[in-house]
């Protein structure tokens, strides 16, 4: 009898061609109607499923009983109930690796845009209002030869840190559960306390995974901890970072900007960041292109088809 595979979310053309070839595949569609009811309905007979971006626990899985795996076109695995899919002996696989660079260049991006007031610099210039030399109102802060904070160095954050050490001269410290001391040394990296590194640093980059330990990691305390020219990355999870503090520090300017590519809740469709020239907002395009995409949907195809075949995946969440 052919396996039962319930696609939860878009997927890569071929790999979805790939996956019709293989098994009985269902799409669930938000155009049909209540994505948790379809997903509730479909996983009743599934034996697998492959997706991003849904939540799944008890309230959609608890008919699942055939379910051997949901394999994740993800790195970050917060948004399932891994305890209740361990208790359902049901496998979880992720896609780690594969976008560290794609999301390392990101978090770069965000950082040089908004230390120099890129995206408020270009609507400025679209706008007309370009009729003499650009003054102070419009200068940016120095990214050369400063002092990059990592909070977090996993493989996301080491990349980030290279890119600030080899490319651009910077000081890195960073804050983490252990020490890295191969990677320190590689790049002369301090390791220090949260507080320490948000008070010496001018640039602070969050690159943690989400969990109890991490969960609210930054908030108006900390904030405060910041130099005044300081810049704030996140492009971790938006639950990381208490929002509404970011909001006052950055309306008051005791922090100089903030790029961000993730939110406390998501999609964000309206917010107070989006009236201040000095947050820059992207729509959680960490791993954003069209590559890591293909290579991301590859890995979790090849999670998927191992599980359903008998065999351990290699990605497996434990």
């Amino acid at each position: 009898m052919t396996q039962k595979v319930v696609v939860f979310s878009q997927i890569d053309n071929e790999i979805l061609m790939k996956l019709e070839q293989q098994y009985h595949v269902v799409q669930i569609n938000p155009k049909k109607g209540d994505v948790n009811q379809q997903i509730l309905d479909e996983s009743r007979d599934a034996d697998g499923m492959i997706g991003a971006g849904r939540v799944l626990n008890e309230n959609n899985l608890k008919h699942a009983e055939k379910l051997k795996i949901v394999s994740s076109v993800s790195v970050g695995y917060d948004n399932y109930d891994v305890g209740y899919l361990k208790h359902k002996n049901i496998l979880l696989t992720h896609t780690p690796h594969v976008l560290t660079e794609t999301t390392a260049d990101l978090a770069f991006t965000l950082l040089m845009s908004a230390a120099r007031k890129i995206p408020a610099l270009d609507a400025w210039t679209k706008q007309g209002q370009w009729v003499r030399t650009a003054g102070p109102e419009q200068f940016g802060v120095d990214i050369y030869g400063k002092t990059l904070g990592i909070i977090g160095l996993g493989h996301i954050g080491a990349a980030i840190a290279r890119r600030g050490f080899h490319g651009f001269n910077m000081n890195v410290l960073y804050h983490n559960r252990h020490e890295k001391i191969e990677i320190a040394e590689q790049l002369k990296a301090e390791f220090c306390g949260l507080d320490e590194l948000l008070r010496r640093s001018d640039f602070v980059v969050i690159a943690v995974d989400l969990n109890a330990a991490s969960q609210s990691l930054i908030g108006a305390r900390e904030l405060q901890l910041m130099q005044q020219h300081a810049v704030l990355v996140n492009i971790s999870r938006g639950s990381v970072l208490d929002e509404q503090a970011l909001i006052e520090a950055l309306k008051a300017r005791s922090i100089f900007a903030a790029g961000l590519d993730v939110y406390q809740k998501e999609p964000l469709q309206s917010s107070e960041l989006f009236q201040l020239d000095n947050a820059v907002t992207l729509p959680h395009i960490g791993s954003a292109t069209a590559q890591t995409r293909k290579r991301m949907a590859e890995l979790a195809y090849k999670n998927l088809v191992d599980a359903l075949a008998g065999k351990t995946p290699r990605y497996a969440v434990k």
